[in-house]
């Protein structure tokens, strides 16, 4: 008996549809799950994170919780931790009042005791080495869709000068991870009281120290406070790419020494 050729009824249009679809939904669940898609809109991370950066968050870096990993997909209400966040660690966290996204360097850990004296970073009593380095130069323009204009220590600056400059220096944890920071030596934040960092909480501080709010301001006053192990998101891991105009999605714009660089 001749088997009869079954045709198949479904048209080119649509299997590249179907297939489309599936590509968008699995898309979707990795981002849900595995990794979220992270866009720097102000200049509180400068120099190392730039306003434009678009950046991948592992959301599985320290666990998952009902703020990395929703219920829908994970049944559970309490964070399930596989390590702790380690001192130095980018991280983006959700904020304990405003329930913004937040990203912010990691420096105090459960059981520590932090402060800054001086704009000179302790922990457990112990200043952290710091190396001055050259000027941070940039021009003073709007920056990003949030057209945030970028503040200068040798203000007056006049607007679309390129001598726009902040101090930069070396900062140097007690594991001997090392990283750049900013000043505008204008002694914002510069002195804080002892902040003793019960169990399950975090410090955290942006690179940018005059101007960033961050554990050293109380959210009452639009900082971030001490932010408990529940509201992490997961660590900064890579820049995507990076724009500098007012979009992501103006290419012309972006930036050719950011594709694919390793967030450390």
């Amino acid at each position: 008996m001749k088997l009869k050729k079954v045709k198949n009824s479904k048209s080119p249009v649509y299997e590249l549809i179907s297939t489309l679809v599936i590509a968008l939904v699995l898309a979707g669940a990795i981002r849900t799950i595995l990794f979220q898609p992270f866009w720097i809109p102000t200049g509180s991370m400068k120099p190392n994170l730039l306003v434009g950066d678009f950046l991948f968050v592992n959301k599985f870096s320290y666990g998952f919780s009902r703020y990395s990993c929703p219920f829908s997909i994970c049944p559970i209400r309490d964070r399930i931790f596989f390590s702790e966040p380690k001192r130095g660690d980018i991280v983006v966290f959700r904020h304990p009042k405003s329930g913004k996204d937040y990203i912010k360097r990691v420096i105090g850990l459960p059981g520590d005791k932090v402060r800054l004296l001086e704009g000179k970073l302790y922990i457990n009593e112990s200043m952290l080495v710091r190396q001055e380095l050259p000027d941070f130069i940039e021009i003073k323009l709007e920056q990003g869709a949030m057209k945030t204009i970028p503040q200068c220590a040798n203000e007056p600056v006049p607007f679309g000068d390129e001598n726009c400059y902040k101090y930069q220096s070396l900062e140097q944890l007690d594991n001997g991870k090392s990283y750049k920071i900013l000043d505008l030596g204008q002694n914002i934040g510069d002195n804080t009281p002892d902040f003793i960092i019960g169990e399950g909480e975090y410090f955290f501080l942006g690179d940018n120290r005059d101007n960033s709010l961050d554990s050293r301001f109380d959210r009452q006053f639009g900082g971030v406070g001490l932010v408990p192990k529940e509201y992490l998101i997961g660590k900064a891991s890579l820049i995507l790419f990076s724009s500098s105009g007012s979009s992501i999605f103006y290419f012309w714009t972006w930036r050719k020494d950011r594709f694919f660089k390793v967030i450390r």
